[in-house]
């Protein structure tokens, strides 16, 4: 069975808790992603932010942006699994936590990729993909 390295983007785009939050909206656009994971100074996830914290935490409260932090707008705690994670369980996961994108570490618990829906489905894995985009879409809570 295949595991989640298999379709997860190795080496993603993250910033540290101090990062402006214009560069991190910067780096969303060079990297064409939705999310950065944001890591302590030994490389393991301690939030993320995604596009939509950054309309809601932020744009939608009035906050000076251009003086705002990744630490202001991001999710915390993360969703994490590991990178021996089988991609079943994976989904599993990101379907129980209601999340487009789920963060993988390595064995240290440092950040290896980042493993989202439109992997799976660009993996050929549509029937799991219709599954979990089906219960991620339920309402309910919103995270990452």
């Amino acid at each position: 069975m295949a595991n989640v390295t298999s379709v997860m983007t190795a080496e993603p785009a993250c910033c540290r808790t101090d990062t402006p939050l214009q560069q991190v909206a910067q780096m969303m656009i060079d990297s064409d992603c939705g999310m950065i994971p944001v890591v302590d100074s030994d490389g393991k996830p301690v939030g993320a932010v995604t596009d939509r914290d950054i309309a809601t935490r932020i744009v939608a409260r009035g906050v000076d942006a251009g003086s705002a932090t990744a630490e202001k707008a991001m999710t915390a705690p993360v969703t994490t699994v590991s990178s021996d994670t089988s991609l079943h369980d994976a989904t599993c996961v990101m379907e129980a936590e209601k999340i487009r994108r789920v963060i993988v570490v390595d064995g240290d618990g440092r950040l290896a990729g980042v493993a989202a829906l439109a992997d799976l489905a660009l993996a050929g894995k549509d029937e799991a993909t219709a599954h979990v985009v089906k219960h991620v879409s339920e309402p309910g809570r919103d995270r990452n």
